[in-house]
């Protein structure tokens, strides 16, 4: 009797019903049947509670072919739910007579619908995860190829491209940070600044909306700011100890009634400073890479003692609060 009860008391805590019918599938007893395994009566006569007809005809073939073969039958059940859907695993085992004839049958239905659907959220994620890689991938196909192109000498290539993998590997990291939903703008112009030894807090004045840009927008738009940070520490405001750069960031009316994000960034470059006159991949990324893969526009322009970079970002790649 106490072993009886303490594996009446396990079957409950492990959600396990168990269900004994005869050869005629008549009900002879069952134990810690919960829906859909019983109806507002109790357990059926064939022991399938208020399954829809497919799933109770799957589970009484299975049943009359272990009467008829004496083996054990196992089949993954999904039944239709407010919420989605139900996962069982139920397990069909014969019970023999000393002769070794079956009298009966036992079912054990346990329910699976809380790991099914972490393995679905799981292939989903990964999913996710290789589509990002991919793009990842591509993204950094194109700037080794377009560095390359604009770098004289080997070492040249390997100090520029390496900068840039970091720029990416920085943004990256806030998107990872957000579970893969993006990063802030603030966040990510600041992380970008600072990471070329610049005081944040001294060298960068930023103002206006801070949105939340999605992982595409993050990587692009952080991969711009850093072509501007090292063009600054270079050449511009970032080069004197006393200089800064202003970012704003303003939320814009666009087209067909959608805001848009206007990014700018400004900085005093002075008459002495020594700007490169000739197209680096720099100013190919600020004015063709980035905007392009934002389905965007961007204009940059150098004066005597300015330099300001204008980038619209459509509403598809942020969100505000």
């Amino acid at each position: 009797m106490q072993l009886g009860r303490a594996l009446l008391h396990a079957l409950h805590n492990a959600g396990i019903s168990v269900l004994y019918q005869d050869r005629e599938m008549k009900t002879v007893w069952a134990r810690n049947m919960r829906p859909p395994w019983v109806s507002d009566t109790g357990v059926s006569d064939t022991g399938d509670g208020i399954l829809p007809p497919a799933q109770a005809e799957r589970i009484g073939a299975a049943k009359r072919k272990v009467v008829v073969s004496g083996n054990p039958e196992h089949l993954e059940l999904s039944i239709p739910a407010d919420d989605g859907a139900r996962w069982f695993q139920i397990w069909v085992d014969a019970d023999h007579d000393d002769g070794g004839a079956v009298q009966g049958v036992v079912t054990t239905m346990v329910e699976t619908t809380e790991q099914k659907r972490r393995e679905q959220t799981l292939k989903t994620l990964l999913r996710e995860v290789s589509h990002r890689s991919k793009n990842l991938l591509a993204i950094i196909q194109s700037i080794a190829t377009q560095t390359s192109r604009y770098s004289d000498t080997l070492s040249d290539f390997l100090t520029r491209f390496r900068g840039r993998l970091q720029s990416l590997a920085s943004s990256q990291d806030l998107v990872t940070s957000s579970n893969w939903r993006g990063a802030a703008l603030r966040e990510l112009v600041s992380g970008q600044v600072g990471r070329y030894g610049a005081d944040p807090v001294r060298s960068l004045r930023f103002r206006g909306a801070n949105p939340y840009l999605n992982p595409n927008a993050a990587l692009h738009i952080g991969l711009a700011m850093h072509e501007l940070a090292v063009n600054s520490v270079s050449y511009g405001a970032l080069s004197r100890a006393d200089g800064f750069v202003e970012v704003t960031a303003d939320l814009t009316a666009a087209s067909a009634g959608e805001t848009a994000l206007s990014l700018t960034w400004a900085e005093a470059i002075g008459a002495n400073d020594n700007q490169p006159s000739e197209k680096r991949f720099g100013s190919v990324a600020l004015e063709r890479v980035v905007p392009a893969s934002l389905n965007g526009t961007a204009k940059l322009e150098i004066t005597g003692d300015r330099l300001e970079y204008h980038l619209v970002v459509p509403r598809g790649n942020f969100e505000t609060d």
